[in-house]
């Protein structure tokens, strides 16, 4: 624990990449509503913008698990964001020559989902690739501090400035970003291509529309993967719902000014960014189990306190402590997984793991927002109240869970 290796080019390579694409994800994600409100003043057209970017992950995660586990994950990663670059070059051009409507910022926006499912799954499978199990948390650490920063703090801030001096601006950014992404890929070591279910001819032994249900099975299969992926749906679910209308809450029910409100949103990140450079210090001391559960009940204990306390700096410090907790069982719960994976069926499982994780959140955010009809405090002290339950109910669970490290070598022969 206490002569750390350097984790090497590879790494850096993943990061600087990530960190290009994460930018322009992040400008993408701030421009597309802005460009919406200028062309329609339809807020059901405005509103469909986000359920439009989130969609392809319900769709496309498993699809695009399936690929990774069938090509050079680094190829996945450059044709990712290489299809990327050029959806930004249209959007620059349709914008140039004034022929962006609302519907072709809905085809751009699903388009770009499409491929993130394909990007972000070719990430998550290449670390444990080019890095050892006991460096995992360390490397996912990194990743996702750099994704804070340039997504929480950089692009919004940037965007909007940029917008308020030309639209062309952060478009044009957008394409670099990716660009730049696409390019990093490529200089990636051949150990990051990924172990392929392949015969000696190259050829895949199975076909691959048969392969939709692999990673439902390994996870089925496997009791601690089982009950780990159980507990993280139904929290994602309570935690959706808990912050559906989180925005309402902080301006219409403590007064925030709205010009204030992106202030506020910063604590999140401040939370989410200590927690990233704490993550793997806190595993190495005390075991990844205890951190898991220990963040993960904070986590959800602070979203009963937002509502329990309708005070803003009680509120503010209940966000710290969430967002902090949440990033920390992210990065842990991450590398558990990448760790407990073959390699060869990581992009199924990870894909199959988000379809329906991420599928649930739509529905919690109703569910949120039927709550926030009641009383705008209710999706807190509801939602929040039943994930902490469920968080205490695990805690024994959690705390067990080992290292990365401890795990056996998931990956026996090709069978």
């Amino acid at each position: 624990m206490g002569n750390r290796q350097p984790l090497g080019r590879a790494l850096r390579n993943v990061i600087i990449a990530n960190v290009s694409s994460s930018l322009g994800d992040g400008i993408a994600r701030v421009a597309a509503p802005l460009l919406a409100a200028r062309l329609t003043d339809d807020p059901l057209l405005v509103s469909g913008i986000a359920a439009v970017a989130m969609l392809p992950w319900l769709i496309f995660s498993i699809p695009a698990g399936i690929l990774l586990d069938r090509i050079d994950r680094r190829r996945a990663m450059t044709l990712a964001n290489g299809v990327r670059t050029l959806l930004a070059v249209l959007m620059l051009t349709l914008f140039a020559t004034d022929q962006l409507t609302i519907w072709w910022l809905y085809g751009v926006v699903f388009a770009y989902g499409a491929f993130e499912t394909v990007y972000d799954g070719a990430l998550r499978a290449v670390l444990p690739s080019i890095a050892a199990k006991q460096d995992l948390p360390r490397a996912n650490s990194r990743v996702e501090a750099g994704e804070i920063v340039v997504q929480q703090f950089l692009s919004g801030p940037l965007t909007s400035a940029l917008f308020a001096v030309s639209v062309v601006v952060p478009l044009g950014i957008n394409v670099l970003t990716y660009a730049v992404a696409s390019v990093m890929a490529v200089f990636l070591p051949l150990a990051a291509a990924g172990r392929h279910h392949t015969d000696p001819s190259g050829v895949p032994h199975v076909a691959w529309y048969r392969q939709f249900t692999d990673g439902f099975r390994y996870i089925a299969g496997n009791p601690m993967l089982r009950r780990l992926w159980l507990i993280s749906v139904v929290i994602a679910l309570c935690f959706s719902a808990a912050t559906a209308t989180m925005v309402l809450y902080v301006l219409n029910q403590l007064r925030l000014p709205e010009a204030w409100y992106g202030a506020f949103i910063l604590a999140g990140a401040v939370g989410s960014l200590g927690a990233a450079s704490i993550a793997n210090r806190l595993k190495e001391r005390f075991g990844a189990g205890p951190v898991m559960a220990v963040a993960q009940t904070l986590s959800l204990a602070a979203l009963v306190l937002m509502g329990a306390v309708p005070v803003l700096g009680v509120v503010a410090f209940g966000f710290f402590l969430s967002a902090g907790g949440t990033t920390a069982w992210n990065i842990l719960v991450m590398s558990l997984r990448q760790a407990a994976i073959p390699s060869r069926l990581l992009g199924r499982v990870h894909g199959t793991w988000r379809t329906l994780l991420w599928g649930t959140m739509p529905l919690g955010s109703l569910l949120g927002g039927l709550l926030g009809r009641i009383d705008l405090r209710a999706p807190f002290l509801i939602a929040g109240g039943i994930a902490t339950v469920v968080a205490l109910v695990s805690f024994r669970f959690l705390s067990r869970l080992p290292n990365p490290e401890e795990l056996e070598d998931a990956d026996g022969p090709a069978a």
